[in-house]
């Protein structure tokens, strides 16, 4: 037995090295025989050449929108509609807008409200969320009920309500009376509530043996483990509360308490149809937008997806 180790032992090494570069070898030529059928693939062709249609359908509207902003009036009023401008670029609409109204005011109470839904927005479904997803209670399903079929009501509805209610708080014409309707968002709860779902419970179970509170156990626990998904609604609160127009359209009237939207919308009222200034403005109100998505995609992108699970 001894003098028959020395004479197999090294066969060994050399064998199984030949065996993993065998298997490596079969896993290369498998992996690169799936790259060329995935890239002759028919059925991928056509669907990257529809998602190529529908995003330059997509893009030559807001190509135009963007080049018509450096127009004159007349040339963006002018037939036949030319794309990009033929008598040079101009910052004309731009002047206009910045200098015929509170723009840099408008912009500024925009981000003071819209920052202000969004804490308050996220704070509360996190709570709502929380409760919802561990703990048990009377009418917890009711809730959950309630919350599924407050979705499907369109918001238009509830404005004369809300209205009449602010009123009564003297909040009209204030930044509260812009803020506090839309803090309640039925849509991030739910959300929330699934997410908080996935989390282990034996995490919060061994925390609970050790004598932590829940809120200690939500601070500590839930809500660092959930950063992705809190980061990601807060982003779509966020743009939804800066895009909003309607609401503080209704209950402000202060023109130093306009939101952007609304304000530029006062703008296009008094001067009228101006193409090129239309342009300029729908661009100052979606720059911070472009802005945040720029430096949030994967957010953005994670939000998206754990929304369409949450949905499911």
């Amino acid at each position: 037995m001894s003098a028959a180790n020395p004479t197999t032992s090294p066969a060994l090494p050399a064998t199984r090295g030949k065996r993993r570069a065998d298997a490596a070898e079969r896993a290369a030529a498998t992996t690169a025989a799936g790259r060329r059928r995935r890239r002759t693939d028919p059925a991928r062709v056509v669907a990257f050449v529809i998602l190529l249609v529908l995003a330059l359908a997509w893009l030559v509207p807001v190509l135009w929108a963007a080049l018509t902003c450096f127009k004159t009036e007349a040339e963006a009023a002018a037939l036949p509609v030319t794309i990009v401008p033929e008598s040079g670029f101009t910052l004309d609409a731009y002047i206009t807008t910045l200098t015929s109204g509170q723009v840099p005011r408008w912009a500024w109470n925009s981000l003071l409200t819209s920052t202000a839904i969004t804490f308050i927005t996220v704070v509360i479904s996190a709570l709502a969320g929380y409760a919802l997803s561990r703990m048990e209670f009377v009418g917890r399903k009711a809730i959950v009920a309630l919350i599924l079929a407050s979705i499907m009501i369109p918001g238009q509805i509830l404005i004369v309500p809300l209205f009449q209610l602010m009123l009564g708080l003297n909040l009209v014409d204030t930044y509260w009376g812009i803020i506090l309707p839309q803090v309640v968002a039925a849509p991030m709860v739910f959300i929330l509530m699934k997410f908080f779902d996935q989390i282990p419970r034996e995490l919060e179970e061994a925390a609970l043996m050790d004598g932590a509170s829940r809120l200690r156990i939500l601070w500590s626990i839930v809500l660092p483990l959930s950063r992705p998904i809190l980061g990601a609604v807060s982003i779509f609160v966020f743009i939804g509360a800066w895009n909003n127009f309607l609401w503080p359209f209704i209950v402000v009237n202060d023109a130093d308490l306009m939101t952007l939207p609304t304000g530029l919308q006062t703008v296009i009222s008094a001067y009228g149809i101006q193409y090129a200034q239309n342009m300029a403005q729908a661009m100052l109100a979606a720059l911070p937008l472009i802005i945040v998505f720029l430096f949030f995609q994967r957010q953005i992108i994670k939000g998206i997806s754990t929304t369409g699970i949450a949905g499911t």
